[in-house]
């Protein structure tokens, strides 16, 4: 065997098929390939065709980094043909455990392309956790990346070790999460689902627990410098291996990767640069839940009607329930664009959230809290207006509200399945937030302060010598010391 330098590693990277977890898994990808390592993205057809361009463009570049397709289960899962991610489908609520039995389909496909290929290692999503396994068979180390922070899997773990919900009666009342370095209170209300009652997902969640017991490790995206007692709590306390990574949007360096990135923008770009070049710094709000989240048209006017009492220059990325909220709503908004001609830009569909929240005239973010939108805007040194959904978002808003100290919450109360209608957010408490964040009081400009250090320690954590930098080069060189897997 030659020297552990000259040894190129080969890695499988499987991520799965939502927009959140996707884009991340091909930034983190490439952050691997760019430190020397031959990387496979495993996807589908549809999926591929979201970043192949990005891909090339690597390969241009002298990037050892490729593409296996595999096929979409449609037919097996009992889904629609033509519809390959969680973002694309017409109504995912109505599909969402076919959705994720179909995961499990992806099991004999893959393991037939590690029996072929034998790469070094494999990192999967968190939403296939038979990888663990079928990669173990073989004698292939498997990490796992569970797209979220160290802050957030903290607070999972504690509610698995000590069920602090279950001695609350209430909905409303809050309570202290034992066991983490601050004082994090909750309401059950805010919790997600799988935890009060058994769902479709309850068994996939406690497979994935176990999977990740018996994995290499897990991957972070995230960086020391922004959560140290959380990534100490996880490695020390919790016991799990785990390199933090991020933030792994910083991959992307171009003006073209930045505009392609998950998906091609449905506004030209010379339409929005010109209107924001136009605007003052830190002037703009920018408004946008991801790509699962839909709105009815109830709410969306309560926003509209929020945001336009705030009197603030905004962009809003919009995305409707269903065709029924788009015609209920066309009449009430017409006349509401008509209004803020000029003050404010809406995009439907998808748009280039990187390039946005770079740039100078923005100022603040109204998120859902998705880890990855609030690493995006944390690197861009945007404070946010937390409105978290679903999944472990009101977990994130924590950490920006409370630990970080970089957001101001809208006061959303209580956790939604995706798809579903609790409580509306008023119109009142968004004009309140908007003027918080972005009224240019005292307690904002800290919070702006805070911003743009956390941005100068997201940049430095990823260049030579930076905190992620050193955990992804130490990890590629453990790994280069794992016996080969036998061809």
């Amino acid at each position: 065997m030659g020297s552990a330098e000259a040894y190129q590693l080969h890695a499988f990277f499987f991520p799965v098929m939502a927009q959140g977890h996707l884009i991340p898994f091909v930034d983190l990808a490439r952050l691997f390939s760019s430190h020397g390592v031959k990387v496979t993205i495993i996807t589908t057809p549809l999926n591929a065709r979201r970043f192949s361009n990005t891909i090339e463009r690597d390969k241009q570049l002298g990037l050892d980094i490729s593409v296996q397709l595999i096929p979409f289960p449609s037919e097996e899962a009992g889904l629609p043909q033509g519809y390959e991610n969680v973002g694309s489908f017409p109504n995912f609520p109505a599909v969402i455990s076919k959705f994720f039995n179909s995961l499990s389909l992806f099991q004999q496909p893959f393991e037939d392309l590690l029996q072929e290929h034998r790469p070094n290692f494999v990192v999967a999503d968190v939403f296939f956790p038979w990888v663990t396994d079928v990669s173990a068979k073989l004698g292939i180390p498997s990490l796992i990346f569970d797209a979220t922070c160290f802050f957030s899997l903290c607070v999972s773990d504690s509610f698995t070790r000590y069920t602090p919900h279950e001695n609350i009666k209430s909905e409303t009342d809050t309570f202290v999460v034992p066991g983490l370095p601050d004082k994090i209170e909750l309401t059950r209300s805010q919790l997600i689902d799988d935890l009060k009652k058994p769902t479709h997902l309850s068994k996939m969640m406690e497979r994935i627990r176990e999977s990740e017991g018996r994995s290499f490790g897990i991957l972070v995206n995230s960086f020391y410098e922004l959560e140290p007692a959380y990534a100490d709590h996880y490695r020390k306390v919790i016991g799990r291996k785990a390199w933090h990574v991020g933030p792994v949007s910083f991959s992307n360096r171009d003006i073209a990767d930045k505009s392609e990135r998950g998906n091609r923008a449905s506004i030209d770009e010379h339409v929005w640069l010109k209107w924001l070049d136009s605007k003052k710094p830190n002037s703009v709000l920018y408004v946008s839940f991801g790509s699962v989240a839909r709105f009815t048209a109830a709410q969306v006017l309560e926003i509209a009607m929020g945001i336009e009492a705030s009197g603030q220059s905004f962009i809003w990325v919009l995305r409707l329930k269903d065709e029924d909220s788009k015609q209920r709503i066309t009449e009430d908004f017409e006349d509401f664009e008509k209004k803020i001609e000029g003050r404010g830009l809406i995009i439907r569909d998808w748009a280039p959230q990187m390039l946005f929240l770079d740039h100078p005239a923005v100022g603040g973010f109204v998120t859902h809290c998705g880890w990855n939108s609030t690493m995006e805007s944390l690197s861009a040194g945007v404070p946010m207006i937390t409105w978290p959904l679903f999944a472990e978002q009101f977990y994130n808003e924590k950490l920006v509200t409370q630990v970080l100290k970089v957001g101001v919450s809208v006061g959303a109360m209580e956790y939604q399945t995706i798809g579903g209608e609790k409580a509306i957010v008023k119109r009142e408490d968004i004009k309140n937030a908007v003027e918080q964040l972005m009224g240019g009081g005292e307690e904002a400009e800290q919070m702006r302060s805070r911003a743009r250090e956390l941005k100068e320690k997201a940049e430095r954590a990823l260049e030579e010598g930076g905190s992620s930098y050193a955990n992804v080069t130490a990890l590629i060189e453990e790994l280069k010391l794992h016996p080969r897997p036998a061809i």
